[in-house]
């Protein structure tokens, strides 16, 4: 039988929660009315679910569940909310949470959702679909226009960036790459212009932040 620990700071809620999960065949091994609390008994009870209210007074159910996994590697929560925000619900994939379920859903759903946690799944309301692909193409496409806004460097300005981080001078970079003195002073004034930088030693540091060179 599925032991789960129910975590809400609604004691009616949580009473009728209660029940109505012992009544769907879930063994409810204990309650908590505060996120620090549900540490304390997720580290005492070792449930395999933790079914935890994410708006709470204080801390906050998001807050505390990577505490709660550490307290009880086994155990996996189950965030229950009336948020239906689509960055609560990445904030929650972020914690480490396996489930994001929105207050309203039917009890068969939520027992369902809570049993496949159990089984290695992860479950999100299907209200909340909708917002998590909307909240993740978002963040793709601001990845790809900060990607696109990225000045490209050529492989030979690469290099040559790679030389003045050892500390060569323009004329020692040119002998190791077989072009002239001015030619090389050429290819750190296209450097500085693309980067918008103004000093070479500008354009290491944002090429070692970039990993575009390493020091090895």
């Amino acid at each position: 039988m599925t032991s789960v620990l129910v975590v809400d700071d609604a004691v009616l809620f949580q009473a009728g929660l209660t029940s109505a999960l012992g009544g769907a065949g879930l063994d409810v091994v204990g309650e908590a009315q505060d996120a620090m609390a549900a540490v304390a008994k997720a580290s005492q009870l070792q449930p395999d679910i933790v079914v935890l209210d994410v708006l709470m007074p204080g801390i906050s159910g998001l807050d505390v569940v990577d505490k709660i996994i550490l307290a009880a590697p086994k155990t996996k929560v189950v965030l229950l909310t009336s948020s239906e925000s689509g960055e609560d619900l990445l904030a929650a994939i972020r914690s480490g949470a396996m489930g994001y379920i929105v207050k309203t859903t039917p009890l068969p759903e939520l027992v369902a959702g809570i049993e496949a946690v159990v089984h290695g799944g992860a479950v999100v309301s299907p209200a909340m679909l909708g917002k998590l692909f909307g909240t993740v193409a978002q963040l793709l496409r601001h990845k790809d226009v900060v990607s696109a806004r990225k000045p490209a460097l050529t492989g030979r300005e690469v290099e040559v960036l790679q030389f003045i981080a050892r500390g060569l001078t323009s004329r020692e970079i040119g002998e190791r790459l077989y072009i002239s003195e001015n030619t090389v002073k050429n290819h750190v004034r296209n450097i500085l212009d693309k980067l918008g930088l103004h000093s070479r030693g500008e354009a290491v540091m944002y090429a070692l932040r970039e990993e575009l060179i390493s020091m090895e």
